[in-house]
Formats: structure tokens, sequence, C-alpha cells
């Protein structure tokens, strides 16, 4: 198991990577090591179906489930996905899946085996209002891979606008303080005790007191996309923080 600083703010105590070694933070580049790193891909691709079925097999695939997913050029021209990235994918949503659709006690279960040392139960539930995006009560292929490929592959202001996402709860478009606290907490009650420093018990309260206050620069107790999107990008330990997507997702 990774360590981590539990956060997806990065820790507003820790010297940026960017000043520490001299160099400006850059994109993670895209190599397969990258993608399996996120949990949500070594799930899907835990009950991959053997090596050896070909592109058509694959695109036959996407006509024998429940729901029918979008089809393989369209959802590579929608994502940075390879198409043969996206019938190992597929491949391994269907086997888990059948119905094509992913309900929200699956994504708690998926947490629960990636992270046995902490309660993951409620950065689940945050995590999957995030990628339900029509909020039905499901996510669709589609809905999942678009998701995934902006946390391992998508620019720092998709990335950022997705994080804006997960931490306005409510989608009413702000983010309070009490918001920022319940996604912040969530994470270190996943991460349980592989953290590195050992945390204190206030140490939620803090960071989010001292981001919180960066962030909210008209002091009216809300963050909007703009206040969110500004602050990250000309804070350098946040943007050096934005590769800890890959230790929670």
């Amino acid at each position: 198991m990774k360590v981590s600083d539990g956060s997806l703010l990065g820790d507003p105590g820790r010297t940026p990577l960017s000043r520490k070694e001299g160099v400006k933070w850059q994109r993670p580049r895209l190599t397969r090591q990258a993608l399996m790193r996120c949990c949500l891909v070594k799930w899907i691709l835990s009950s991959t179906a053997p090596q050896g079925s070909d592109s058509s097999d694959s695109e036959l695939e996407l006509s024998t489930v429940r729901h029918q997913p979008e089809g393989l050029d369209q959802l590579q021209a929608q994502t940075k996905f390879t198409k043969k990235e996206l019938q190992s994918l597929y491949r391994g949503f269907k086997n888990e899946c059948p119905t094509g659709l992913v309900d929200e006690d699956t994504f708690k279960l998926i947490y629960s085996q990636f992270f046995p040392q902490g309660d993951s139960t409620t950065y689940a539930h945050f995590l999957f209002n995030a990628f339900d995006a029509d909020r039905n009560g499901a996510i669709r292929f589609e809905d999942f891979v678009v998701g995934l490929s902006i946390l391992l592959r998508g620019t720092v202001h998709e990335k950022l606008k997705w994080a804006f996402n997960l931490y306005d709860i409510n989608k009413d478009g702000y983010i309070t303080k009490e918001e920022m606290l319940a996604i912040v907490k969530s994470i270190y009650d996943m991460m349980g005790r592989h953290t590195y420093p050992i945390l204190r018990e206030d140490a939620p309260l803090e960071h989010v007191e001292r981001f919180f206050q960066k962030m909210d620069r008209n002091q009216d107790g809300v963050v909007t996309i703009d206040e969110f999107l500004e602050t990250c990008q000309k804070d350098e330990n946040i943007m050096s923080s934005m590769q800890l997507f890959e230790n929670v997702i």
C-alpha cells in the first residue's frame, strides 16, 4: 500500500515539490504503468477474459448487455484511451457488471477491497456521485471511462474541474467549508493508519481551514468554480499534488 497525505489537494504544511526539487510540475507521462495504479482500473481488469479475443469480439460484446454503450470509435474520440485499452476496460467491466451499469453498493465494495485498513464507505459514496453525471443512481460504462480519462490523462484544468465537482457534494455550483471537510475527512478515514506522517485527529479540519481561506477570495463563505480554478492553478503545492488522484481513484 502506498502512503499518501490523504488529500486530493496536497498538504499545506509541506514544501512544494517544485521548490524542493527545483523543477516545475509536469503532468505524468501517459504510461500503462500509470494507468494500472488506478483502483477502478485494477478492479475492472481483474476479471478480464483471457487474451485472444480480437477487436471484433469486443465490438460484438457492445450489443450483448442490458445497457448498450456507445461504440468504441465514439468513446475513443471522447477519451484519451486507445481502442485496445477501451476493449480491455470494457471486457472487464462487462464481466464485473453484466447489466452494463454500476450501482453504489458495487463502488463501496471496490474500495473496501483496496483500502481494507480504513473505512472507505463515505469516500466511495462521494466518488460514486461524482461519476454519476445524470444522478440516476447508476454509472454507465461511458460515464466510467470518460471520468477515468479525465482523472488519469486529462489536462490540469480538466482534473481541477472534476475535483470541484467531487467537492461540490450537493451540486449547487459552490463548495462550502463543510463540503470540503466532508470529502477530506472521508479520504483520511479511508487511508486509515497508512498515512505519512501519522495524522492528528484535527488534521482534516486544519487542512481545510487553510485551503478554504486561500480559495474563498471574496470571503462570502463559499468557493466558486472560478475561485477554485484560479487558486489551485496559482498554488505550486496544489499543482504538485495533482498526481495523488492516482492514489485514491
